[in-house]
């Protein structure tokens, strides 16, 4: 990971202040949301139409398709996603269904290959999507391959990150997307991780479950033997880049810093740093030399998602005592966010069906939540 110590000092001390004052970063004011944002069927029909699929997702990171042929299939909101590095080295990202009568090219999952057959009738495509085989051609009738290739995504690679929008005519500019919070990706340095394990995980409701990702009002109480260990509950530093989001929160090692000149300070081992991109990905590094990427998708009903949880390595973990941190990691993030904070949201998720609230809270001390949802309310009205 690139080193900015300034950056991180700012950040040091920032949270020192708050740690010895008992402070944290605060919105202007405690903030209402009718619960109908959480489950009414129309407005979640309307926003994840407007924000998922017409701005550009990150569906892949760039170490999933490392090489020419590299393919990645997946669904996304009802979406089959095909995307793969193509002869020039560029990844391209498709609808993974035939020109013909829709059949996917290739089934979910990844893999590496020069084409794509469809299992129905056997149409070939190339790695950049062309239409190179008909068969039978000389019985089916003349086709114009050069209009029958498949149908292309808007997609850019950027970042270490593959960025796609689900619908063809979204288009989008991906460095006015990102404006200067490419510079604080940039220090994830995403391109030169180990990817250790990827999993799948079924969530609760899209919003009750990005809540969780915003804020550290939560650690203490339900976090305690996870992640709630390293880190100070209820204190977070908020920086915010447009619809993006820096959140910072102090970890329990802050109080060292109390006595130590600052010529002595190792801010990087004080304060985790959580980058969180609208309206789905989040970076958490939380202990040691990994990092947690989580992509968020709605489900098919506000009360269902998916969340695709990466976990990057700084190296190849070669020792067995380097396989083992990564092995703990591993567990513990798969612990605190499917066996705590998920558990938790479909106990939410419940209490929204009974129709018990009318209204939510954010408080002072949960501004991202706060301006998560300010931006869902924009980019949905405007789009």
């Amino acid at each position: 990971m690139r080193n900015d110590t300034d950056r991180m000092m700012d950040l040091a001390r920032r949270a020192l202040a708050h740690f010895q004052a008992r402070t944290t970063d605060q919105a202007d004011d405690i903030m209402r949301q009718p619960v109908a944002a959480y489950c009414d069927p129309a407005r979640y029909a309307a926003e994840t139409q407007r924000i998922f699929k017409r701005l550009p997702l990150a569906l892949a990171l760039s170490l999933e398709l490392p090489e020419v042929g590299s393919w990645r299939a997946t669904e996304m909101l009802g979406i089959p996603v095909l995307m793969v590095r193509g002869e020039d080295g560029r990844v391209r990202a498709f609808l993974n269904a035939c020109r013909h009568r829709g059949a996917p090219v290739c089934p979910e999952g990844q893999g590496r290959g020069k084409s794509f057959t469809c299992p129905y009738h056997a149409w070939a495509y190339d790695t950049q999507g062309a239409l190179v085989a008909v068969y039978g051609e000389h019985t089916f009738g003349e086709v114009d391959r050069a209009s029958h290739g498949l149908l292309e995504l808007p997609s850019a690679e950027r970042l270490g990150l593959v960025w796609v929008a689900l619908e063809a005519d979204a288009a989008f500019d991906i460095d006015d997307w990102l404006g200067d919070f490419a510079d604080e990706l940039a220090h994830l340095d995403l391109e030169n991780w180990h990817l250790f394990e990827q999993r799948d995980l079924a969530g609760p409701g899209w919003k009750v479950t990005w809540d969780g990702y915003l804020e550290a009002y939560h650690h203490n109480s339900l976090h305690g033997r996870t992640v709630g260990k390293y880190t100070i509950g209820n204190l977070l530093l908020h920086d915010v880049w447009g619809p993006h989001q820096r959140i910072t929160f102090g970890r329990r090692s802050l109080a060292e810093l109390v006595d130590q000149p600052e010529s002595a300070w190792e801010p990087e081992k004080h304060v985790r740093l959580i980058h969180s991109v609208f309206p789905n990905l989040s970076f958490s590094g939380v202990v040691g030399d990994h990092l947690l990427v989580s992509q968020l998708f709605p489900g098919p009903t506000p009360a269902t998602t998916l969340t695709r949880q990466t976990i990057l390595a700084a190296t190849p973990p070669e020792s067995a005592e380097a396989a083992a941190a990564s092995r703990l990691f591993s567990d513990m993030v798969l612990q605190a966010v499917r066996d705590e904070d998920y558990d938790m949201g479909f106990r939410i998720q419940a209490g929204l069906r009974a129709g018990g609230e009318r209204d939510f809270l954010y408080g002072r001390n949960e501004p991202a939540v706060q301006h998560y949802h300010r931006m869902v309310a924009a980019f949905a009205e405007t789009r």
